[in-house]
């Protein structure tokens, strides 16, 4: 999906109040969260490269934490998500 801030995916199923973003930056793919509940997190948070992510859930791993950042980022949704926009235009 599409809209005046770039392409998106839900990556929640279970709300539409939560999308993210994706787009591709000098061949990285890079995500950023917008929030319907908490808009001042697209203010406070620039994109963010794929590979900065899974270096932080290796972070999270170690620490033992229980959350799994990687829940909210889908590289194979952002990938056919960014193949589709070319296609279309």
């Amino acid at each position: 999906m599409k809209d005046e801030r770039g392409l998106y995916y839900f990556p929640s199923l279970q709300t539409r109040e939560t999308r993210m973003y994706v787009r591709e930056n000098q061949g990285s793919i890079e995500f950023r969260l917008w929030s319907n509940e908490n808009p001042v997190i697209w203010d406070k948070h620039e994109w963010l490269p794929y590979d900065v992510i899974l270096e932080a859930a290796e972070e999270y791993k170690q620490r033992g934490s229980d959350r799994n950042p990687m829940a909210l980022y889908d590289l194979n949704v952002a990938k056919q998500l960014l193949k589709e926009d070319k296609i279309t235009h």
